[in-house]
C-alpha cells in the first residue's frame, strides 16, 4: 500500500489556502476568517498552542467560514465552488503522481474539498479531516498525531505501508509506520527511510 500526504505533496500548494483565495474572490466576506486561522496554526508550529487548541480554533473558524459561503447569494452551493475550483486547479496535481488502485491520501485538509481531486485521480481511499455538512461543523481534525490514529481505526494495527510521501517533517509518525518514506520537495522525491 502507497500512502500520500496531499498538499505540497502531490498536489502543488495548500489546496485549502487555494480554495479559500478562490471563494473569497466569489464572496469577499469570507477574508475575515484567515487571520484567525494563520493565527491558530502559527501559534501550534511554534509550540505555543496544543493540537486540541488548534483543533478547537481551526474547527470554529471552518464552521463560520462554511456557514457563511454555504448562505452566501453569489455561491451557488459550497459543493459547486468546489468542483468549479478544482475545473481551474486540477493541473496543480504534479505530474510524477501516477495513482494506483490501493493508494490512500492522507490529509489534514478537508475530505469536502479533497474528496473531489481524488475522485478526479480515481483514487477511493482518502483520510481526510470531516465536517457534517448539515451543521457545517468540523468532527475531526485528521492533523499530526491524529493521522495515524484514523489511519490505523480505518486500516487496522497491522496495515502495512509499503511507502509514504510527504512534505513535511509534521508527518514523522507516519514516516515511522511505513517500510519507505520519501520526502516531496517540489517535484524531486528523496528516500528519507
Amino acid at each position: 500500500m502507497r500512502v500520500f500526504d496531499f498538499d505540497g505533496t502531490i498536489y502543488d500548494g495548500e489546496s485549502l489556502f487555494d480554495l479559500y483565495l478562490y471563494s473569497a474572490r466569489h464572496d469577499p466576506k469570507v477574508f475575515r476568517y484567515i487571520a484567525p486561522v494563520l493565527r491558530y496554526a502559527v501559534k501550534y508550529k511554534l509550540g505555543r498552542a496544543t493540537l486540541e487548541q488548534m483543533e478547537y480554533g481551526v474547527g470554529k473558524m471552518t464552521e463560520g467560514y462554511l456557514t457563511e459561503l454555504s448562505r452566501s447569494k453569489r455561491v451557488a452551493s459550497v459543493e459547486q465552488l468546489v468542483d468549479d475550483f478544482w475545473d481551474r486547479n486540477y493541473p496543480r496535481i504534479k505530474p510524477w503522481y501516477q495513482p494506483e488502485p490501493d493508494d490512500v491520501i492522507l490529509t489534514a485538509s478537508f475530505g469536502l474539498t479533497v474528496g473531489e481531486a481524488c475522485r478526479r485521480l480515481g483514487v477511493r481511499n482518502l483520510v481526510a479531516s470531516e465536517v457534517d455538512v448539515e451543521t457545517m461543523k468540523v468532527t475531526y481534525l485528521n492533523f499530526n498525531t491524529n493521522k495515524t490514529k484514523r489511519f490505523r481505526e480505518l486500516y487496522g494495527p497491522d496495515a502495512v505501508i509499503d511507502e509514504f510521501y510527504t512534505d513535511s517533517k509534521f508527518d514523522q509518525p507516519m514516516i515511522d509506520m511505513a517500510r519507505h518514506a520519501f520526502m516531496v520537495k517540489g517535484n524531486t522525491i528523496t528516500q528519507v527511510k
